[in-house]
């Protein structure tokens, strides 16, 4: 395999997507279920503090990175298609519209409706609403990004193993 950068771009665009697919992947399989076992209150309390400290430079470059990356690696490999073309756009639609779309126009608006709420001065009926308004639509969601974001991660390697057989 070749060294330039295609290759690079490649390489970043898998590992910020597999760590994006294991973030995905955790909160589905132990974040949410664990959280879900709270009452409304520290349910509410605890998804809002999570929205609030993911928030940071780290989390940005490996979640929307490869919004980034799989465009350009779409751009370097339509310069020059080989059979592995399709299997690269087919992983940078999943991880864009599956994961950086809903994220914004799914996800976030429902982070952002938690985290307007004052939960001290909420009562135990609203609290009960809010969380049935936010809790299901935000796993349903969330589980979109989980399959697409390992389906594009799969993809992504299959389209490197295909390459390195060409090479």
């Amino acid at each position: 395999m070749d060294i330039n950068l295609e290759t690079v771009v490649l390489f970043i665009t898998i590992i910020l997507t597999g760590l994006t697919a294991g973030l995905c992947f955790t909160w589905t399989n132990a974040v949410t279920p664990g959280i879900g076992q709270l009452e409304d209150l520290n349910f509410l309390q605890s998804f809002q503090q999570m929205n609030r400290v993911i928030l940071n430079t780290t989390f940005m470059i490996v979640f929307f990175g490869p919004f980034f990356c799989n465009t350009v690696l779409i751009y370097l490999k339509f310069q020059n298609p080989d059979k592995t073309f399709w299997i690269f756009v087919t992983a940078a639609l999943l991880f864009i519209l599956g994961v950086a779309f809903v994220t914004v126009f799914k996800n976030v608006p429902l982070n952002e409706m938690l985290d307007k709420t004052d939960l001290s001065v909420t009562s135990a009926e609203e609290l009960k609403a809010l969380r049935q308004k936010f809790e299901q639509p935000w796993k349903q969601w969330h589980m979109v990004r989980t399959i697409s974001s390992i389906a594009s991660f799969v993809l992504l390697l299959i389209g490197l193993l295909l390459t390195n057989q060409s090479s």
